[in-house]
């Protein structure tokens, strides 16, 4: 590791490393030198950040007396313009059945989203947005996309494409093979 003009420290790749994680990789080399941590330092910060969000818990978000799960399965029904099964929800949100039986439950009842049974399958129920939904979530997201952006605004503009471009490419490797890396 070297300084930089700031003092701060910088690896080898020439990131700015003067975080948590970075003092955690310090101490793995001071006990196992012949390891190599880059993966420790990518997933570990993946972690941390995805952490100190989830702690921020959306501002906007929490105002309008949401949370992030319950918005995201808002918003899944919003954008994609049609009715959704659970199941379906499911899989937009990456959560759970339970969860979103749960959710959609408690929406439904403050009067957000509504059921429709299945005509051919009455363990089928079909789900959309109530008009009060669809204009909470419209009302939402500008402020939330507000807020995530005065969250990123310490990340240049041309830096954030780098780092969206990278973590879509991640993101896109994990989708389609992750559950063959588990043991």
């Amino acid at each position: 590791m070297t300084a930089t003009d700031g003092g701060s420290e910088t690896d080898t790749r020439g990131g700015a490393r003067g975080d948590t994680v970075a003092a955690v990789v310090r101490q793995w080399r001071t006990v196992h030198p012949e390891l190599d941590t880059g993966p420790m330092e990518i997933i570990g910060r993946i972690n941390r950040c995805a952490a100190l969000l989830q702690q921020a818990e959306d501002a906007p978000l929490r105002r309008a007396g949401l949370s992030r799960a319950e918005f995201d399965l808002l918003g899944a029904l919003r954008r994609t313009g049609h009715e959704l099964t659970p199941g379906e929800l499911a899989r937009e949100t990456f959560s759970s059945g339970a969860a979103v039986t749960k959710r959609l439950k408690q929406l439904s009842e403050r009067g957000l989203v509504e059921r429709r049974g299945d005509t051919r399958d009455r363990r089928v129920a079909h789900l959309r947005l109530t008009d009060a939904g669809r204009d909470l979530v419209d009302g939402v997201l500008p402020d939330q996309l507000a807020y995530e952006s005065a969250v990123l605004s310490g990340v240049e503009p041309l830096r954030r494409n780098e780092l969206s471009d990278l973590l879509g490419e991640l993101l896109g490797q994990l989708e389609g093979r992750l559950d063959a890396l588990r043991i």
